[in-house]
């Protein structure tokens, strides 16, 4: 299973490793994901989220 926002769609983004000689090697920035669960129409499901979401569906009331 793919390494991605149920809610938003982000997903891993890439970059470069830098060493001290500027050497680069590629690398992944995965996501910080967290398994929230959430009222949808009166109804609990579980979805795995970015802790960034996850703030966000607490500030709004969503999560159970």
């Amino acid at each position: 299973m793919a390494r991605k926002d149920d809610i938003t769609g982000k997903r891993a983004m890439s970059g470069n490793y830098r060493s001290h000689a500027l050497n680069s090697t590629k690398r992944k920035f995965n996501l910080n994901l967290q398994k929230v669960t959430v009222i949808e129409d009166g109804k609990k499901k579980t979805l795995k989220v970015s802790a960034k979401t996850a703030k966000t569906l607490k500030k709004q009331g969503r999560v159970a």
